[in-house]
């Protein structure tokens, strides 16, 4: 069964954007490989407000070949993407049951939320980035209801970057 995955950039004190949603303290590691990231997937789960903000920061191009599906109780129908109004654990787990590979949840806090409540969830991926942002949109939005992680694997960079895996606990 393919696994839901998030993979999610984060300030060091904890939020995902700024407080309009700014991500240009997000860049690139030079250490890091992001097109052996991108491989590792063939479909997207994102909010409209992320899927937005990610066609504009990476074009349309960078969601080509891949299945985006995006969650959106207003969004219009779009030629790339399947837009999904609400949350339907049925659903998801026959996505994840379809062969392929892993799928990204994809930015927005809301969204993993949502999954996590779910319990659809298989691992949390962060990089923590050197940069403290003092406010935002953060990782995890209230109210909290308390998940069990297992550290996978963790990395630190020469940058000051952290990566951490950690598998949810069901």
């Amino acid at each position: 069964m393919r696994k839901i995955r998030y993979v999610v950039a984060m300030s060091l004190d904890g939020f995902i954007a700024g407080p309009h949603g700014e991500a240009d303290w997000i860049t690139l590691d030079p250490e890091s490989d992001s097109t052996a990231l991108w491989v590792q997937f063939d479909a997207l789960l994102m909010g409209r407000r992320t899927y937005e903000a990610a066609r504009q920061r990476l074009g349309d191009p960078a969601f080509s070949g891949i299945t985006s599906i995006v969650f959106s109780r207003t969004m219009q129908p779009h030629p790339q993407v399947t837009v999904v109004s609400a949350l339907n654990p049925d659903w998801v787990q026959e996505l994840r049951a379809r062969s392929g590979k892993d799928i990204w949840l994809f930015g927005g806090s809301q969204l993993f939320r949502s999954f996590l409540d779910a319990g659809l969830v298989d691992t949390v991926e962060v990089s923590v980035i050197p940069v403290l942002l003092g406010d935002g949109i953060p990782l995890l939005p209230p109210p909290c209801h308390p998940s069990k992680l297992r550290l996978l694997s963790h990395r630190a960079y020469r940058s000051g970057r952290l990566f951490l895996a950690y598998e949810v606990l069901h």
